[in-house]
């Protein structure tokens, strides 16, 4: 037995310098590859570059060092040819980049085995799986980021072995579940760390306590899990935190004072159970503030006030006066049963206030447009002018009682690059009716998809105006009332154009009318069309952050002139393209060739700083997105150079026809 068992030692003793001398692309090539690539039958098209017939400065999404630890530079012909560095044991492989590269697979064990790894970037694939153990034997791995995949368990405690070094991890929208390990080491500050991001997954348990001992934390994000108990009075301490989010989770209690007074908003801690108070939220101790005694007589008065009014309403109709010398924000006209056709009621806005139920109702329509919850017709009123009326199909929409104060919401929005919603209509059988101006003029998608002539006139000074007049729109729509309004469907087909380029946003705060069923299908549409945010596959709710990211693909569909969406209805994965072009060095190929028409410098004209807004709009993490205002901001800063190709009102004048 003990000649035996000194036999088996020799031969891993022997072993041993074999195992040395496994290069790091050997072991891609083996393990890492296979694993990543998953039971897809088509080779995916990042890893198919690696191969021992390609040089390995052509091998996709990595990054690589020398000997002396130096990053290995692929900038000159020769090195970029030279396919001995493949089974060159002394070249070490550093990172790791494959984000939105389709990866279908899982991460295996053996991702610990590389010695001199740095950072990992996976996100945005359909990896799944266990996040392995050994993730936490790499020696030097500080940035991690497996947010938007289907990884599932726990998150492995072995990640804290990285606590010195560690800058950032992220996770945000998995499957994870359990409580948040702690770290080994009781004392544990993980001084570097500027970045955690668990959001979107199914953690639960207390609020993770060992988090407030990072004292270097920047960011924060706890959102959409399933956290119990009280916020701790030290993460108020936290003076390095920017960025906190712990939404939609099941925290409870008084929120520490602290937060009175600091950076972070109601939506941070929105979402939570209804016990959770203290400012930025509700005052603690509130509820209501109402007895029952006061509610029934806020009901009587209520009712009392609207029997007045009804009665001031229909003298109104009757007497067909109009109110002068005052500005009329809005002016309701309610019909007695009976009277007329007894069809329901017409409440009229601001710009509105000439149209009358028996109008609309009597409106010869043309069908424009048809979705499964309604239809949009082009209205001829008998004047001859034009409206566009969107009728909700029955049972799609919410009842009147909530209905009707979200639509007053909408039609207080006024602003030149929103369509101005005009009336609304209630009929007796739940029927409703949407009524806004009429442009008769083609939508976004239409020009850029749809008509050869309209899209060779967009150049990038039109492109850039269109981008920013979308931008105000939603910044308006985010920031210009009590309440933030969300548009909740940013796509292409809902920006109209005018003669001038100058864009209208359409249909803003549809879905926040409708039944949750119907407000689901647009989602799963805007998810179809390529503008649907990652966290939305989970939260179902949209939100000013997830219209953030559909502007961000929408301003990249105009800079590259490709139609975002699923692969087998001819659209693209924008993001993925220019992620792929990034580390192609190929960036400038990206860009539409009408855009590049009469552009010298794509710096000096903002298209590369535009190129670089959309994607940090279409950040997978909803916490680093810019705002609507600072989106704005970078627009205005970035205008391209040469504005005299815009189409100016000269034109118009001189007979020229709309240009599409």
């Amino acid at each position: 037995m003990l000649v035996l068992r000194s036999y088996l030692l020799f031969l891993l003793f022997l072993s041993l310098p074999l195992l040395s001398l496994c290069s790091d692309s050997d072991l891609l090539l083996k393990k890492i590859k296979p694993a990543l690539q998953g039971n897809a039958t088509i080779e995916n098209t990042q890893l198919s570059t690696w191969n021992l017939s390609t040089p390995l400065c052509q091998w996709r999404g990595l990054q690589w060092a020398t000997a002396t630890g130096s990053p290995l530079s692929c900038d000159s012909a020769s090195t970029r040819s030279n396919l001995s560095l493949n089974s060159d044991t002394s070249i070490q492989l550093t990172s790791i980049q494959l984000p939105a590269s389709g990866l279908q697979g899982y991460i295996p064990s053996d991702i610990g085995d590389f010695s001199s790894l740095q950072s990992i970037y996976l996100a945005v694939n359909s990896l799944h799986g266990s996040i392995p153990l050994e993730l936490g034997n790499s020696p030097f791995l500080s940035e991690i980021d497996l947010g938007s995949n289907s990884f599932n368990g726990s998150l492995p405690p072995s990640i804290w072995n990285l606590c010195d070094q560690l800058v950032s991890v992220r996770v945000h929208g998995n499957r994870l579940s359990g409580s948040l390990p702690d770290p080994a080491g009781p004392n544990h500050t993980c001084d570097s760390l500027k970045v955690l991001d668990f959001g979107g997954n199914k953690l639960e348990g207390g609020f993770p306590l060992f988090i407030t001992k990072f004292t270097g934390l920047q960011e924060l994000d706890l959102s959409a899990n399933r956290f119990t108990g009280s916020v701790p009075e030290a993460l108020a301490e936290m003076k390095s935190l920017q960025k906190l989010n712990l939404s939609s989770n099941n925290f409870t209690g008084k929120l520490p004072a602290e937060f009175a007074n600091s950076k972070f908003g109601a939506d941070s801690f929105e979402g939570n159970t209804a016990s959770l108070c203290g400012a930025p939220l509700k005052k603690c101790g509130s509820g209501s503030g109402l007895s029952p005694g006061w509610i029934a007589g806020i009901v009587i008065g209520l009712m009392a006030g609207g029997v007045v009014l009804a009665s001031v309403s229909i003298t109104l109709f009757q007497r067909r006066k109009k109110i002068k010398n005052k500005r009329i924000d809005e002016e309701e006209i309610e019909l007695e049963e009976g009277e007329q056709n007894g069809e329901g009621r017409l409440i009229v806005f601001q710009g509105g206030e000439h149209l009358t139920l028996e109008e609309v109702l009597n409106a010869t329509g043309q069908v424009m447009e048809k979705s499964s919850y309604g239809t949009v017709y082009k209205a001829k009123l008998s004047d001859g002018g034009n409206i566009a009326l969107r009728l909700l199909r029955e049972g799609s929409s919410k009842e009147p009682e909530e209905c009707v104060p979200m639509v007053r919401e909408l039609a207080r929005a006024r602003h030149e690059n929103l369509v101005p919603l005009r009336a609304f209509y209630q009929g007796k059988r739940g029927e409703k009716l949407l009524v806004y101006d009429y442009f008769p003029h083609k939508s976004l998608f239409e020009i850029l998809h749809e008509s050869t002539t309209g899209r060779s006139l967009l150049n990038w000074p039109r492109r850039h105006k269109i981008a920013l007049g979308v931008a105000r729109g939603l910044s308006h729509l985010h920031t210009g009332h009590d309440a933030p309004i969300t548009h909740g469907d940013v796509r292409s087909k809902n920006v109209l154009i005018d003669e001038l380029f100058i864009p209208r946003l359409s249909d803003y705060g549809i879905g926040q009318l409708m039944v949750s069923a119907v407000a689901d299908e647009l989602v799963s549409a805007a998810r179809a069309d390529g503008y649907k945010a990652p966290e939305l596959n989970k939260m179902k709710r949209s939100n000013p952050r997830t219209d953030v990211y559909s502007f961000g693909i929408l301003l990249l569909e105009l800079l590259m002139g490709k139609k975002p969406g699923e692969r087998q209805s001819g659209g693209f994965d924008l993001p993925a393209l220019v992620k792929v072009a990034v580390l192609e060095e190929t960036t400038i190929e990206i860009f539409d060739p009408e855009v590049l028409k009469g552009i010298r410098s794509p710096t000096e004209d903002g298209l590369v700083q535009a190129l670089k807004l959309a994607m940090g709009c279409c950040a997978p993490v909803a916490t680093v997105r810019p705002d609507m205002a600072e989106v704005v901001r970078q627009l205005e800063e970035n205008r391209p150079r040469n504005r005299s190709n815009l189409y100016s009102p000269t034109d118009i004048r001189s007979g020229a026809a709309t240009p599409y």
